[in-house]
């Protein structure tokens, strides 16, 4: 505690960093971080509780009374105000009720109309708060209110100037760092006649899906993107800090999935819930073993015949699920990152297959080798194993491509569930082929 007293003193002159006072709650125990609370300025205390990860939210609240947590809210941007009612009502319905009610009418209804997208919508996560000016405005009356706008610290974070019409639909963006540069005793829509620059603004529509405008984002290094509804008007802007918070919780979620977890019950301090979700997934591994079992249970004979097998069996197995694990891996995430489209299948399934056979044969022949040294006339074994590991890494680049694919096509998230499909199919393969093979060749 005494590490965020000396940040609060060396820094009251100067803009304080929520994300630094989250760091330094993050490492205090349970009593100094209840004490610590009452020394944070309410003016940033909500965008603390942001930073910090969910479990903290419910302690920061009940250290606030309804006054303390409507300043807090009101000095958030609309996107922050909405999240942080969404966790007040999930923490307490009553007094998120009465929060809520204290706020001023403005707040009100951004919160009323930002809680009405879905959660993978742009409006989900677009601010209200935006530099806009009429085309037909004069430069000179623009920059001195938007002066006016950052001495009342009405405006964050605000490097561009939306430009629209009488009827509020979006013509032009221009950086400030462009207006700068323009005759001041002219109005916009001159000024941009004249000017061989290209203003025509990159803008998403409010229901576009957020993986996409992730994607925009993206391919035009974009800082801001201005929100659109279905008649073109501006409505809002979604920045770059937002984005990168995207970004983190879908490569978080990914891994989660790949893993058969769920991101939110993780996340959770409930035990019991984040066990049924883990319980869950390890069932379905459980049915899975179960059927790589059976098939080995097929091939007993074959087994007891000749011992060796059971001693490399899981060397086939495990060669496989590696192979087809690093196929999937980067198939999800190029599906996540959008780099691949819908024509591109084919391709894709040809250079996982390529690599997997390429990396099949010279393992298969590096333990053919081994298998024959390392057991009496083990010849004919070495080219059983050899063989059954070629086939299994060929199937496992080929499933490893064509699962995700497949997903992605059914509308459903490739990273959920593709694990453990594949991890069947080559379990499965990998068994049958290596014991069939072995049937075949040497008994």
């Amino acid at each position: 505690m005494n590490r965020l007293k000396l940040y609060l003193e060396e820094n009251k002159e100067s803009e304080l960093h929520p994300s630094e006072i989250a760091n330094i709650l993050r490492e205090l125990d349970e009593e100094e971080f209840s004490k610590a609370i009452t020394l944070i300025p309410k003016e940033i205390i909500g965008d603390v509780a942001l930073a910090l990860p969910d479990r903290y939210f419910g302690e920061i609240i009940e250290s606030l009374d309804v006054q303390e947590l409507k300043e807090a809210i009101s000095e958030l941007e609309s996107d922050d105000q909405t999240d942080f009612m969404q966790k007040l009502q999930e923490h307490n319905e009553e007094i998120a009720s009465e929060v809520f009610k204290s706020l001023d009418k403005e707040d009100q209804q951004d919160i009323i109309r930002l809680q009405k997208y879905d959660e993978d919508q742009a409006g989900a996560y677009m601010q209200t708060e935006v530099f806009v000016a009429n085309k037909d405005e004069v430069v000179q009356k623009v920059v001195d209110d938007f002066a006016k706008l950052k001495k009342a610290n009405e405006l964050e974070n605000v490097h561009t100037l939306f430009i629209t019409t009488n009827e509020k639909i979006l013509r032009y963006s221009i950086d400030l760092e462009d207006l700068l540069i323009f005759d001041f005793s002219k109005t916009l829509h001159e000024n941009i006649k004249e000017s061989n620059e290209n203003f025509e603004p990159i803008s998403v529509r409010d229901t576009d899906d957020i993986a996409d405008v992730v994607h925009t984002f993206e391919e035009y290094d974009l800082s801001v993107v201005p929100v659109v509804n279905n008649k073109n008007m501006l409505i809002g802007r979604i920045t770059s800090d937002d984005i990168y918070d995207i970004i983190s919780e879908q490569a978080t979620e990914q891994m989660y999935n790949l893993a058969g977890l769920d991101d939110e019950a993780e996340e959770d301090e409930d035990i019991l819930k984040a066990g049924k979700k883990r319980a869950s997934w390890l069932g379905i591994n459980l049915v899975t073993a179960i059927l790589a079992s059976i098939v080995i249970g097929l091939f007993s004979d074959t087994i007891e015949s000749v011992v060796a097998l059971a001693i490399l069996m899981p060397i086939v197995a495990s060669m496989g699920g590696n192979a087809g694990t690093q196929t999937l891996t980067v198939v999800v995430r190029q599906l996540a990152l959008g780099d691949i489209s819908h024509t591109d299948a084919t391709r894709i399934i040809k250079k996982e297959v390529s690599i997997s056979l390429l990396n099949g044969a010279i393992f298969a022949i590096i333990m053919g080798i081994i298998a024959s040294i390392w057991f009496d006339n083990g010849v004919l074994l070495g080219v059983v194993i050899a063989l059954s590991m070629l086939i299994n890494l060929l199937m496992a680049g080929f499933f490893g491509a064509t699962i995700p694919l497949l997903l992605k096509k059914m509308d459903v998230d490739p990273a959920i569930g593709s694990t453990v499909i594949l991890t069947t199919v080559t379990d499965i393969v990998g068994f049958f082929s290596f014991l069939g093979l072995a049937t075949l060749i040497l008994i």
